[in-house]
């Protein structure tokens, strides 16, 4: 463990620098060299020194490789490619060094060397041939795989025709004959000088730097160079090769050794430039050949040249097709950006930019009708299906609009759940396509055989009317419908947007009154039929305006929701409830008040804070949980998951809920099992009239029924009954007949202040003491 550390440490701080085996390797050539210039001008010196360069440097360059392995980290592919490199060094050295004995014996005889001397040179070429052939120089896809395959042959048979021409062509036609072994050996150090040139050519970084396999691969071409120099001045030409020229070669390994030593594995550029540059170099000895004298080694020369034109053409045409594909491609991704910047990406309709652009087109030519449609209640769908589903909804919803407008105008979907539909062709009507809307809207849509509806507001504008205008007057339209039902469509006349000025300018007012406290809560007592007395309250909030004076909750709270102002009223009526209805219990004791109960709206219930709400105003008051009764309508209980998680939350604190206006909506025995309620209230409108005979109206008889349904129903699920709207002590008579034992109305009590209300609590009071 500690050795591993020190050597960890030792590879990382203390790793020397690669220039000294540089220096040395080059320092042995240059020597060599300047022996030779000696010997060449002055005679000086026996003529077998010239066989010590190249040993002496060979050697050098094995230390120097020897040295990289030991302290530079490397990849395992480049530890195999650097230990084959190694063994080319060490065997040419072996090589050389014999050859050196046997040349210092031999000379000036004409120099000879054995086979088993060429034997090494044989195996070291094979291992440097190797090492390239094998050394991976990074991932590329199969695609572009095949393209720099076809670059590398290119720029292989490109080196292979210039290196033919210049060495082993000439030595194959030489007069003085050659060994085949040399013959051999010569064209191995050609082909490993092909092969690194030319496969190190487009391709990214990998395990060993690109120009290091190409310093190795240019190695050989100092054998090559010798042997362009024997075949052209024969054997006489020995020391000069030997002392000058193959000393080059470890030189070049030296240099590739320093350039792997400081590689960061970085990706480097493709050299695109080498499969030309070979294509230009074959046309020298292509022209020398043609014009001068024709051999086999010249016909083998063009044949060459051929096969790189060849290869060439074939690149550019894999080019061109690569070119014209991505051509195609970049059209068709510029036709989906244009597409995909006009068009909603779920729906496939014009988006909102593209319908006002051809609008406002159309505004300039001539008059133009916008139809705003609008789905009912899609809000519900998405709280209680799910947004997939949703989706499926408003896309199914688009292809009916586009279906039922078809040429006659342009369908867009502006945003959310609004769709827009722009008719420039004044013989096209468009309450007729609102017809048309509504029938296919009318049936269930979807995979899912929903049934939906839309309302939908029209508006005209002449020619030159500006677009914003008449989008203005649209939604004006569209507003007044929503305000009319469901499934309704109503078309833009003058004065129509006054109602929704003065609405935006109450919801301003609205805000400013929550700042400035000008809401009050007041309490209608919740009454107990049989002993006449209070039991409980139920919390209702009033605006007193600075200057309109009391408005009506009828006017303000439907301005709250559409506002979302909905939610901090809530939440002031609901902390004001709590607080005063402790104080109620603190001085009048809990028989009087069983029951504390606000409204919450279905926006409250979308709140995420809304149970903290509940659990912050129960704590700052001190008010039990048992005793608060949120009141909800029916429309707000079905409402989705969230709302019902939301409701479970709240009974699981001890929270009681009661079930407002029960009977007018969609009730169910499934909803009352489903939902954690309390309470149910009987809507007014099942007590009005219900004082009458059985053997009254058909209505009366109806809202008895539905009377004695509800509390029938409540009874066998242990829920508690209130009655609401008494408005006469007949109906309550009847109410008390039929089961009810609580119940509301103005008959009983009318909302009130907190102090009359607490007035009341102590008449009770000081009549139950007496």
């Amino acid at each position: 463990m500690r050795a591993g550390v020190a050597d960890q440490a030792r590879m990382t701080v203390r790793r020397p620098s690669p220039r000294p085996y540089v220096l040395v390797t080059t320092g042995i050539a240059g020597l060599s060299m300047l022996w030779y210039l000696v010997y060449t001008l002055f005679g000086v010196g026996p003529a077998v020194l010239a066989y010590l360069g190249a040993p002496l440097a060979s050697v050098a360059g094995a230390v120097a490789v020897l040295a990289l392995l030991r302290w530079v980290p490397l990849a395992p592919a480049a530890v195999t490619f650097w230990r084959l490199i190694l063994l080319l060094e060490v065997t040419v050295a072996a090589g050389r060094g014999i050859q050196a004995v046997l040349a210092s014996v031999a000379y000036p005889e004409r120099p000879h060397t054995p086979a088993f001397v060429s034997g090494f040179s044989f195996v070291g070429l094979l291992a440097a041939i190797a090492a390239i052939v094998l050394v991976p120089l990074g991932t590329v896809a199969r695609a572009e795989r095949r393209k720099r395959l076809l670059d590398r042959a290119i720029a292989f048979f490109g080196c292979a025709t210039l290196l033919w021409f210049a060495s082993l062509g000439p030595l194959l036609n030489a007069d003085e004959p050659w060994s085949l072994r040399t013959k051999l050996i010569l064209g191995l150090a050609l082909l490993m000088s092909a092969l690194g040139i030319s496969r190190v050519a487009y391709v990214p970084g990998g395990p060993v730097d690109r120009g290091a396999v190409r310093l190795v691969a240019s190695s050989g071409l100092a054998t090559a160079a010798y042997a362009m120099l024997a075949a052209h001045a024969g054997h006489h030409a020995a020391v000069t090769g030997q002392a000058v020229i193959l000393p080059l070669g470890p030189v070049l390994i030296a240099l590739a050794v320093s350039r792997q030593w400081r590689y960061q594995g970085a990706e480097q550029k493709r050299e695109a430039w080498l499969p030309y540059l070979a294509v230009v170099a074959v046309d020298i000895p292509l022209v020398v050949t043609v014009f001068g004298p024709m051999g086999w080694a010249g016909r083998v020369v063009v044949l060459l040249a051929v096969l790189v034109t060849l290869l060439a053409s074939l690149r550019h045409l894999i080019a061109y097709r690569e070119n014209q594909r991505l051509l195609a491609a970049q059209l068709v991704a510029q036709e989906q950006l244009r597409w995909d910047a006009t068009h909603d990406a779920l729906t496939g309709l014009a988006n909102r930019g593209l319908f006002h652009d051809r609008l406002g087109l159309a505004l300039e030519g001539g008059p133009a009708t916008v139809v705003l449609v609008d789905l009912d209640d899609f809000k519900t769908v998405n709280d209680s299906l799910g947004h997939e589903i949703g989706d499926d909804l408003l896309r199914a919803v688009a292809d009916g609009l586009a279906e039922a407008v078809g040429r006659d105008g342009l369908v867009a979907r502006r945003a959310g759940d609004e769709f827009a539909v722009l008719i420039d062709d004044g013989s096209v009507l468009a309450e007729d396509v609102v017809s048309r809307i509504g029938a296919v809207l009318g049936g269930s849509l979807s995979e899912h055989r929903l049934l939906i509806h839309a309302s939908a507001g029209i508006a005209t504008g002449a020619a030159g009317t500006q677009v914003d205008h008449l989008m203005r007057d649209a939604d004006t339209a569209l507003f007044a419908a929503k305000q009319r039902g469901k499934a309704n469509w109503v078309r833009f006349t003058a004065g129509m947007e006054r109602p929704v000025v003065a609405d935006a300018q109450l919801g301003a007012e609205l805000r400013r009154g929550l700042e400035l406290g000008e809401f009050r809560v007041v309490y209608q007592p919740l009454v107990d039929l049989n002993r006449r007395q209070v039991i409980g309250v139920e919390a209702l909030v009033r605006w007193h305006h600075p200057t309109r004076g009391v408005i009506s909750p009828a006017d303000f709270i439907p301005v709250a929701e559409r506002t979302g102002l909905i939610v901090p009223l809530g939440r002031f009526v609901l902390r004001e409830t709590c607080r005063q209805a402790a104080v109620w219990l603190a001085e009048f004791g809990p028989s009087v008040l069983q029951k504390a109960g606000p409204n919450v709206s279905v926006r409250q219930l979308h709140d995420p804070d809304f149970v903290d709400d509940v659990r912050a105003a129960l704590a700052d008051s001190g008010l039990p949980g048992e005793l608060l009764v949120l009141e909800l309508t029916e429309s707000a209980v079905l409402r989705g998951q969230q709302v019902s998680r939301t409701l479970h939350e709240l009974h699981d604190m001890g929270v009681r809920l009661a079930l407002d206006d029960f009977g007018t909506g969609e009730s169910s025995l499934s909803l009352l099992r489903a939902f954690p309620a309390s309470i149910v209230k009987l809507d007014k409108s099942f007590v009005d009239g219900i004082e009458h005979h059985e053997e009254g109206t058909p209505e009366a008889n109806a809202r008895q029924a539905v009377a004695r349904a509800v509390i029938q129903l409540a009874g066998a699920l242990d829920l508690d009954t209130v009655a609401e709207g008494i408005e006469n002590e007949e109906q309550a008579a009847r109410l008390q007949r039929l089961g009810y034992s609580l119940g509301q109305g103005f008959h009983l009590a009318e909302p009130m202040s907190p102090d009359e209300v607490a007035a009341l609590m102590a008449g009770q009071r000081e009549l139950d003491a007496a």
